[in-house]
């Protein structure tokens, strides 16, 4: 639309370091505003999609600082100065990408300040205890107290916003709990025409995510040790070593796969192994959209992806024993999935539906916005 595209805008995002979820939202949001100026915390330029290079990028002094772009997370501390550095005076509206703190960048008044949460920020609210479980008495400590201050931030800087989109219905939640704001629910874009169905099914499971404690990718390893059937392990991550050392034999980690081969790879698996909780959830969609069935813990964005025993299989508990009932479910059932009906709950996260939305979304604010201040 005409009056957001002629409008000075501006997109802040906590860092681009890959083309990740987030960094994908943040092209169809290009997409629709036509190349409004970037900011972040820290940037790798090199990561940045097409699109994404059609915009001029601002990053913050953090960009700066010794091995800044290797341990940004260290810096968690100065991440609210970092924000509140950027000069926004000049935009009529800000879009704030955010999983961390950008919401709190500093507007005028007149400014229309949206932001896309992609959940309040987790190792400050619900997941603490999860990202601190191992920590040892003293990291754990300091950790609390760090935790704390950005928390009080997060809770202010939340204030600053005038109208928000959660990408799921678990982050409109989070969000009315920590924030005590509303939120509407705009799910991201997910590119389901680069996945298609295949007539030959192969006799592998998938796991497919990055390697890291909260993925779970450990629980399925455990499981597959026990029950001997085939799975493949798309990813990379801190975690690659120490599950390559309990994986039996019948396990296979493929690392980093292109594109291309990661659609084959879908189309081809039995079914796909989600044991992670997240905020939206990409793979599971993705997979689906392959025509595969899921099967996936029934807790955050799976819940309002996957139909339950249409699209795939809920399992309720993080155990060996819940986990294998599930897989043995699916496979008493495996024929009785439809292919099509699968793909056509994926279409319902298509890109060209997200991009309808936010652009309807983002209209309806700056008009609600311009209202209030005539």
């Amino acid at each position: 639309m005409n009056s957001i595209r002629y409008s000075r805008a501006a997109l802040v995002h906590h860092w681009f370091m890959a083309m990740s979820g987030g960094e994908k939202v943040c092209e169809s949001i290009c997409e629709i505003l036509g190349a409004p100026d970037l900011y972040s915390i820290v940037a790798d330029p090199k990561s940045l999609s097409h699109t994404l290079r059609k915009s001029s990028l601002e990053t913050s002094f953090i960009q700066r600082l010794p091995k800044a772009k290797e341990l940004y997370r260290y810096y968690a501390p100065l991440f609210p100065l970092a924000v509140e550095s950027f000069d926004l005076t000049s935009y009529d509206l800000v879009i704030s990408s955010d999983s961390s703190v950008v919401k709190g960048v500093k507007t005028l008044p007149e400014t229309c300040h949206i932001c896309v949460c992609y959940s309040p920020m987790r190792y400050a609210w619900n997941a603490f205890h999860d990202y601190t479980r191992n920590f040892g008495p003293i990291k754990r400590g300091l950790t609390a107290i760090l935790m704390n201050y950005l928390a009080v931030y997060d809770y202010s800087a939340s204030a600053r916003v005038d109208f928000f989109a959660a990408i799921s219905e678990t982050t409109r939640k989070r969000i009315k709990k920590y924030y005590r704001r509303d939120a509407v629910v705009i799910y991201p874009p997910c590119d389901v025409d680069r996945f298609y169905p295949s007539e030959r099914i192969d006799d592998y499971y998938l796991f497919a995510g990055r390697l890291v404690g909260y993925k779970m990718a450990g629980l399925a390893v455990k499981v597959f040790n026990a029950n001997k059937k085939r799975l493949l392990i798309v990813g990379e991550g801190p975690e690659m070593q120490r599950l390559k050392a309990m994986a039996s034999k019948n396990i296979e980690f493929l690392g980093w796969v292109p594109d291309d081969e990661l659609s084959k790879v879908y189309a081809n698996c039995r079914a796909l192994i989600f044991p992670g909780e997240e905020d939206f959830g990409i793979v599971p969609v993705e997979a689906q959209a392959s025509g595969r069935p899921v099967i996936a813990y029934a807790k955050g964005g799976a819940l309002e992806t996957v139909i339950p025993d249409q699209t795939g299989i809920f399992f309720y508990d993080r155990s060996v024993e819940s986990l294998t009932m599930a897989i043995n479910k699916l496979e008493k059932r495996i024929d009785k999935f439809d292919t099509a009906k699968i793909v056509q709950n994926a279409c319902r996260f298509s890109k060209s539906n997200f991009l309808a939305r936010f652009e309807d979304f983002v209209s309806r604010c700056i008009e609600e916005h311009c209202l209030a201040f005539r």
